[in-house]
């Protein structure tokens, strides 16, 4: 072999790897063309450990346009003409590294994934894990990694309308930071990226190259990272001003005949971009290093093809149009030089002036070997998933109060309005529901439809089940989305693990996967694009596996939407399904609850729901069970929930999730700002099963007296469990039972918001 094990791993390559390139080439590569081997075949950008799993997700559906692989973000047409393109991508140890400018540039590199597509960015979520706050370098990464999201999407003018943030140890040294970005486009003026076309130019736009993010791709995302010393050099840094310059020069150029396409220069820079546009034109290509424009001095060839400089785009140019691009450029005050041309050859060629520095197939390039590992389930895990709820004891009548102020506070359930004050979620006039919500809304302008957006998944259910908490990130997403009146379409996914060449990350890899893939059929939501992020791990400590769905729904009128908030004094607040048998007592039939089917007299859970929750941990230091689903129940209660919401009778709607059913309750009347009475709770069996347990799906609504028959119809139709829980009013959060002589929970509303706003503390 010709080059050491050091310079393989410097590029992420295996010693295996190195003879297969060699042999398909019929010699050694030059450096050039190893720098770009390593980054074309790294995880990051060939997907060689996760590929062959992706296959298992669901892609296609009525609406589905571009399916994921076949261009930067996947497509869905909405009607009247418009589609949705959208993208979820991390910059998880970028971020850990270097927080802000780490979390800056991801903002920045999902944004171009939309417009080099010819859509304009109208909405930004983002999913963000991190290590407890107790910890001074934690506190650190948080505020870091909310400032540059927050500077660079205000300055683009983008609102950042949701997201989700979750704490806990095994985040400490490699936080999580997933990004979305939502587009509109014209489904007639869609840009491809794709270079085609023999003789057509290759022209690079925007920020000059430097030496910033260089094995970014093979050295940074595609292996674990033992000093972050080492590696500060390859976080690239950003410029907002400048993208935004580009956002809007590249949308006006994709009003026009003059170009074949566009493709963002992102992980590997223009070894990447050059490369995966050429493929997909099914031609090859010639540049010259000596034409790319140059913010440092005496960069070689190799430098050039790896830079990851942010704020740039590759456009491929109909030749005979140049002058027209340029000249649409120079109104932008953006830079545009000529680098090369589409040949009608199979080969990448690129040269240093007139010497030739690397020359191999395209195809060859961008055609990684892809593996199949060995899959075995930990041993450990068994025996978290074997964890009895009786060996711990139950909550005391007593301390139901203290209990549920401690959830509110906890900063998993607390208000995050300590991030996302810091973003615009008002610019553009788009956003109907803000941040805050189970999702964020935004209206289509010149239609009368809207869309919703969410981000979710929960580690800590995946790392006790993979297959569940892959069932359970699709399943919660589009839950939050329909609580907000809005049909689930597609999903965009972040899929964050540890090294997937170890046994048991490659089997939470592969059951996550399957759980997701098992959801999206059973929900028919197709998966449009995604990204992968391996290696999450620091010093032999992996994440969670952490799958984290993005999901975007149609709201078919606007005017029909929904909020979590409870609104009106006297609105009575319902259950839909959950495994409760929450009833009221033989003979007692109150006014409220006329139109209710007869019921008999208890109040329990037939599942715990203890598993993996929020309240397990928090007040008893555990991380063990199993969460629970049931997936056809979950089909049901959504069905249910859209079409009464549709019906314009559901005032409020709001997931059960972390911190179970009394968090949800109380967060409903935090937000709305009044109270709630549910004073005939006969509860048997564990208390703290029904109050803080997560058994799923559960969904608390809230509608008018005269609303129940309405919603008792539909829920017989549906198949759901409807249970009747209480009455929206006052300024108190009361649940009892009228025969005992203390309520369970009884608090001043005002006490249990301070409790939920001040949690999240810096």
């Amino acid at each position: 072999m010709a080059v050491s094990k050091e310079i393989l791993d410097k590029v992420a390559l295996n010693e295996r790897e190195y003879e297969l390139i060699v042999q398909q080439l019929g010699r050694e590569p030059t450096e050039v063309e190893l720098g770009m081997f390593g980054s074309l075949w790294s995880e990051h950008c060939g997907y060689k450990h996760s590929k062959p799993l992706l296959k298992l997700l669901p892609s296609k559906g009525k609406h589905v346009l571009v399916s994921p692989g076949e261009e930067n973000a996947g497509v869905i047409d909405i009607g009247d003409g418009q589609v949705v393109v959208m993208k979820m991508e991390s910059h998880n140890h970028p971020s850990a590294i270097e927080p802000y400018q780490g979390a800056a540039t991801g903002v920045g590199g999902i944004v171009r994934d939309i417009f080099t597509m010819g859509a304009r960015p109208i909405a930004l979520l983002n999913s963000l894990r991190f290590g407890t706050l107790t910890e001074s370098h934690n506190r650190y990464l948080f505020n870091g990694v909310v400032g540059g999201i927050g500077a660079y999407g205000n300055c683009l003018g983008i609102p950042d309308v949701g997201g989700e943030v979750f704490f806990a140890d095994c985040y400490s040294a490699n936080p999580l930071v997933n990004g979305l970005c939502l587009g509109i486009a014209e489904k007639d003026k869609l840009v491809s990226a794709k270079a085609s076309g023999a003789g057509n130019l290759l022209m690079l736009v925007g920020a000059d190259t430097g030496r910033d993010g260089i094995h970014g791709a093979s050295g940074l995302a595609s292996r674990t990272f033992e000093d972050e010393q080492e590696l500060r050099p390859t976080v690239q840094v950003g410029n907002p001003f400048l993208e935004k310059l580009l956002i809007e020069a590249c949308l006006e150029l994709a009003q026009t005949d003059w170009i074949v396409g566009m493709q963002d220069l992102g992980a590997a820079g223009l070894t990447s971009a050059v490369m995966e546009s050429i493929a997909r034109g099914g031609g090859g290509m010639e540049i010259d290093v000596n034409k790319v424009p140059r913010r440092e001095e005496n960069m070689t060839p190799y430098e050039v093809m790896l830079s990851e400089s942010q704020e740039r785009m590759l456009v491929i140019v109909k030749k005979g149009y140049e002058d027209k691009v340029e000249g649409l450029l120079d109104k932008w005050e953006l830079r545009s030089d000529i680098i090369g041309q589409v040949t009608d050859s199979d080969l990448a060629i690129v040269k240093e002036g007139e010497k030739i520095v690397a020359q191999t197939p395209v195809n060859l390039l961008v055609s990684p070997p892809f593996y199949r590992l060995r899959a075995k389930k930990p041993s450990w895990l068994s025996e978290l998933q074997s964890f009895d709820a009786s060996t711990v004891p139950d909550v005391k009548p007593r301390q139901c109060n203290s209990t549920l102020l401690r959830l509110l506070a906890s900063p998993n359930i607390a208000s995050k309005e300590r991030v996302y004050r810091q973003y615009d979620h008002q610019v553009m006039n788009n956003t109907v529901v803000f941040p805050g919500s189970d999702a964020a809304v935004l209206r289509i302008k010149g239609t009368k439809k809207g869309i919703s957006l969410t981000t979710d998944g929960n580690g800590r259910y995946c790392y006790l089940d993979p297959f569940l908490g892959g069932v359970l990130a699709v399943a919660e997403a589009a839950r939050n989305l329909v609580c907000s009146g809005a049909e689930p379409l597609a999903i965009t996914d972040c899929l964050n693990f540890g090294n997937p060449e170890k046994n048991d990350v490659y089997y939470q890899l592969k059951e996550c996967i399957k759980g997701m893939a098992r959801a999206c059929r059973e929900m028919q939501i197709p998966v449009i694009s995604g990204n992968v992020s391996l290696y999450n791990e620091t010093k032999g400590e992996a994440i969670y596996p952490t799958p984290v769905i993005g999901m975007v729904g149609i709201v078919n009128d606007i005017h029909r939407y929904c909020t979590m908030s409870f609104k009106d004094e006297g609105d009575l607040v319902f259950l839909l399904g959950g495994p409760f048998s929450l009833k009221r007592r033989s003979g007692v039939r109150s006014q409220e609850s006329k139109g209710l089917e007869a019921s008999d007299s208890r109040l329990e859970t037939n599942e715990d729901g203890l598993g993996g929750s929020e309240y397990l941990e928090l007040v008893h230091g555990l991380v063990k069970g199993r969460p629970t689903i049931d997936l056809d129940l979950e089909r049901r209660v959504q069905k249910l929930l859209l079409e009464a919401i549709r019906q314009g009778f559901v005032k409020a709607a709001h997931d059960c999730s972390e911190g179970g059913l009394a968090v949800a309750i109380a967060e409903s009347c935090i937000t709305g700002n009044v109270g709630f009475r549910g004073e005939d709770w006969r509860i048997v069996g564990r208390l703290d099963s029904v109050f803080f347990g997560e058994p799923h799906p559960s969904v608390i609504v809230s509608v008018s007296p005269k609303s129940i028959a309405k919603l008792n119809r539909i829920a017989r139709r549906w198949r759901v469990p409807l249970t009747w829980l209480g009455k929206v009013g006052g300024k108190r959060l009361l649940i009892a039972d009228s025969h005992q002589p203390k309520a369970y929970i009884d608090l001043p509303l005002g006490r249990a918001e301070r409790a939920w706003r001040n949690g999240l503390k810096v």
